[in-house]
Parts: structure tokens; C-alpha cells; sequence
């Protein structure tokens, strides 16, 4: 069971910076369309925080209207073995309503299951992306690389988002998001705009490919442009 702690600024600019250079040097080519999973650790100790990532997650499709469809699977986990999967969705409403009915419940991690799933997922038709929002991990990490390995092996990156300042966390995400050829970032609640940016940046990757995440870049988002002298045309 996870220890309920007061969240405090961790994100750093070079933190960001970094982040979006991994996602700017992945190699999905230009497409229409993009599967995008979107997992969310809803143990308690996130539970106060659960708003802002429906707030976000909605912002997110906005990023991607221009640029073609995505579809978004909500994963999350809670709970005593308690994990969700939803119907791949197009549609903000309609993942916003499946959202609304989660409730955040005491537990621990499920991060393997979550992998496990996504493998699944992607060997049936192609994943381009997958978001983690979490704060902890209470699983075997050996595994859980192993796993996040596999990912990178089918082209699907994992770009994780970690709340807090846990070790632990850090040292495993950090880990997988290398081993899937993803990227690793630190947020707290005071960071939400900076969140929401890079959300919007991975949902642009996974319709839009390189391409569509470099063009995003220029378009004056504060949060991104300061990657602009990284960028290469």
C-alpha cells in the first residue's frame, strides 16, 4: 500500500528539454491515424490529482483535430487486482465519461499488467504510444524492463510521467522508457500546464509521427518552444 506525501516542484527545463528530445528523435514515419494508450495508476495515493488528469486528457485530442484520428484506450489500475481496459475510443466525450467513473482505491502497483496488456495490444495492430501517469513501483523492476524491452522491440515506446519524488520510481522508470525507446518525465500538481504540453506532444507523435511533433514544436507553445534550437528540419 502506498504512502499518501505532499507533491513539491520537481520538473526542471532540462528535464523537459531532454523528454522531448527523446520524443523528437523516434523514428514512426508520417500517418493519418494513431492508437495511443493512455494507463493511469489509480491507487490512493493519487487520488487527489485524478481531476487534473481528466482535465488533461481532454486537452490532449485537441492537440491532434488537424493532424487525423486517434484512438485512445484508458487503462488504469486500483484496487485488490483490479485492473481496466477500455474500448478504443475517438471520441473525448466518450473517454471523458469513462473516466468519470473510476474511483481511486488503496492497493498496489500493477505496472506488469499493464505492459503484459499493451504487448497484447500491439501484436493485434500497432501501438504507437503509450502514456503512464504514476508515482510508485512495488513490482520487481528486472521484470517490469523486461517487459518494457519487448515494447521497444515492437516500436512501442512508453512515455512516462511520475509524480512525486520517489527513488524507486524514478530509477525503474527511467529504465523502462529506455528499454521501449520512450521518454521519462518528472511532473508535480503545480506543473500541470508543463503536463499538459507534453500530452499534448506524445498525442501528436502517435498521429503524426516525427514530423507532426517537430511542426507542433514551431507552432509557439511555451512549454515547447524552447526545444526549438534542438529541432532539424
Amino acid at each position: 500500500m502506498k504512502d499518501k506525501r505532499s507533491l513539491r516542484p520537481v520538473s526542471s527545463d532540462q528535464e523537459i528539454d531532454a523528454f522531448l528530445q527523446q520524443a523528437k528523435q523516434l523514428s514512426v514515419s508520417s500517418q493519418s491515424s494513431g492508437r495511443l494508450i493512455f494507463a493511469l495508476d489509480a491507487t490512493a495515493s493519487r487520488e487527489r490529482t485524478w481531476d487534473h488528469a481528466c482535465h488533461l486528457q481532454s486537452e490532449m485530442f485537441l492537440e491532434t483535430r488537424e493532424l487525423g484520428q486517434l484512438s485512445v484506450q484508458l487503462c488504469h489500475y486500483g484496487g485488490i487486482n483490479n485492473f481496466s481496459a477500455s474500448t478504443w475510443l475517438q471520441n473525448t466525450d466518450s473517454l471523458l465519461q469513462q473516466m468519470n467513473q473510476v474511483h481511486c482505491q488503496g492497493g498496489h502497483t500493477q505496472i506488469a499488467r499493464l505492459l503484459q496488456h499493451t504487448l497484447k495490444q500491439t501484436r493485434q495492430q500497432t501501438v504507437q504510444a503509450v502514456i503512464f501517469i504514476g508515482d510508485c513501483v512495488e513490482e520487481p523492476v528486472d521484470f517490469l524492463c523486461q517487459l518494457a524491452g519487448q515494447l521497444g522491440i515492437h516500436s512501442t515506446p512508453l512515455f512516462i510521467f511520475q509524480e512525486g519524488r520517489d527513488i524507486t520510481a524514478q530509477r525503474a522508470f527511467k529504465q523502462m522508457a529506455k528499454l521501449s525507446g520512450g521518454a521519462y518525465c518528472r511532473f508535480d500538481d503545480a506543473s500541470a500546464a508543463t503536463l499538459k504540453a507534453l500530452l499534448g506532444a506524445v498525442a501528436v507523435y502517435a498521429t503524426g509521427g516525427r514530423q507532426a511533433l517537430l511542426e507542433y514544436a514551431r507552432k509557439g507553445n511555451p512549454d515547447i518552444l524552447q526545444l526549438s534550437h534542438q529541432i532539424k528540419s
